[in-house]
């Protein structure tokens, strides 16, 4: 299991991993950048918050909440 914090938030590549970041982040869950969009759309991945005009992020609790319903 990762280590998450308690709190806090994710941005989309420390949720879906990025094999090319210096040094590679690996998912916590594995799907594509097109499959989580489209979760998120339908409801089976967690709502995103707007940080600024160009941050999305997601909360933390929320994603451990999904890993732990998996």
């Amino acid at each position: 299991m990762h280590h998450l914090p308690e709190t806090g938030f994710l941005r989309l590549p420390n949720i879906i991993g990025n094999p090319e970041a210096n040094p590679p982040i690996p998912a916590l869950i594995p799907v594509k950048k097109s499959c989580w969009w489209a979760g998120v759309k339908s409801g089976r991945f967690p709502k995103p918050v707007k940080l600024g005009p160009r941050v999305t992020a997601w909360k933390v609790e929320d994603i451990r909440a999904l890993i732990a319903s998996v």
